[in-house]
């Protein structure tokens, strides 16, 4: 929910909304949806720990997130993500080795998406490097506390210039909107 009057909604269901409201929870979900202009997003607690990690290893997939920033309560990988892969599927689950891991977050994605000066480390390409620890890196961000930034990533480099220094945001605004080749 994005209105403030709205925000006793945040993390409840659709169902429990409803009955407070005493409506059919179509039209909940419905009036919901109207009052805050389209604002609200839903969290579903849908697949299989296991199905993911066998989708992981598949060799044409690679990784990402469709977490959207918007709401009081985004989705936690929209801050995790690529910590938790590395945090969780690599070192204390051992899915994915740290190579297989690192292939799968950069050079496999620039590939899928034509975009040929990204995702390697080669003079020309476009200098897009995060620095973490892999014995620290880890998400931070959780249902409860989703806003929460990873730990073990002291540095962040977009077109060769810092944008987290040391475990700090400077003030740099690099980067661009990126077209396939």
């Amino acid at each position: 929910m994005n209105d403030p009057s709205l925000s006793g909604y945040v993390g409840r269901t659709i169902a429990a909304s409803a009955r407070e409201r005493g409506e059919a929870p179509w039209t909940t979900a419905r009036r919901l949806l109207l009052e805050d202009h389209l604002g609200p997003t839903i969290l579903q607690h849908v697949g299989h720990e296991e199905n993911v990690q066998a989708i992981m290893k598949h060799p044409v997939h690679t990784g990402g997130s469709d977490g959207i920033l918007q709401g009081a309560k985004p989705h936690p990988r929209a801050y995790g993500t690529f910590p938790q892969y590395l945090g969780r599927y690599v070192r204390e689950l051992g899915v994915l080795t740290l190579e297989e891991c690192v292939a799968h977050l950069t050079s496999r994605p620039a590939a899928r998406l034509r975009l040929p000066d990204r995702g390697q480390i080669h003079e020309g390409y476009r200098a897009d490097l995060v620095l973490f620890d892999p014995d620290t890196v880890a998400a931070g961000s959780t249902f409860d506390t989703p806003r929460t930034l990873p730990t073990g990533i002291p540095h962040v480099l977009i077109d060769g210039r810092f944008v987290i220094e040391d475990g700090r945001r400077t003030d740099v605004l690099a980067g661009r909107s990126v077209r396939r080749a």
